[in-house]
């Protein structure tokens, strides 16, 4: 089950956010502070922040989103005002390049895979079985043609389709992967 903002409102559902996800994020930023009681402290601050402002947070977005990239930015303001590493050493470890990827990984790739799923899902039956066929199984428009024995127009029309509800529904990733390889640019 996913958390989202409306489902931390109660010192319950908090309290079972924090049990859940408390260790796994401690684990996380000690790779990047590389001391597990920094890592607890940044991943407590974290949460107290949460609670502070669960009335502000959209309910339609993920908690665990918001958790890992909160305790990722968090851990890099303390790298940096403790200046216990070197910039050279953080980009030696691949801290800067790769913290990206595996920021995506631990906290937003399961959330994307849901939501490309549900956004498939969603789609009319023949719709998604041409966009799966085009899209997961390679296949050309021609191909997907000549064996659902349709036109290449209908093909055409259905592609059109899927792939702009797939814009709408996947907005908010497309944006931050947009943002990650900005940044990974620079």
């Amino acid at each position: 089950m996913e958390n989202t903002g409306a489902q931390i409102l109660s010192e319950a559902a908090f309290e079972k956010l924090f049990r859940a996800h408390f260790k796994g994020l401690c684990f996380f930023a000690q790779r990047y502070v590389k001391d597990l009681e920094a890592a607890r402290e940044i991943v407590q601050e974290v949460f107290v922040l949460l609670w502070e402002k669960r009335s502000t947070i959209d309910p339609e977005k993920s908690v665990k989103s918001y958790l890992g990239t909160s305790v990722y930015n968090r851990c890099l303001n303390y790298l940096r005002d403790n200046k216990k590493f070197k910039k050279d050493l953080l980009i030696a470890e691949h801290l800067f390049t790769e913290s990206y990827a595996e920021t995506s990984d631990f906290v937003v790739a399961d959330e994307i895979s849901r939501a490309i799923d549900t956004a498939v899902a969603e789609l009319p039956e023949k719709c998604r079985e041409i966009f799966i066929m085009n899209r997961f199984g390679q296949m050309k428009y021609q191909e997907i043609a000549n064996k659902l024995q349709i036109s290449i127009k209908t093909v055409e029309a259905q592609m059109s389709k899927a792939l702009q509800h797939m814009r709408i529904r996947l907005h908010d990733f497309i944006m931050l992967l947009l943002l990650i390889l900005y940044i990974l640019k620079k």
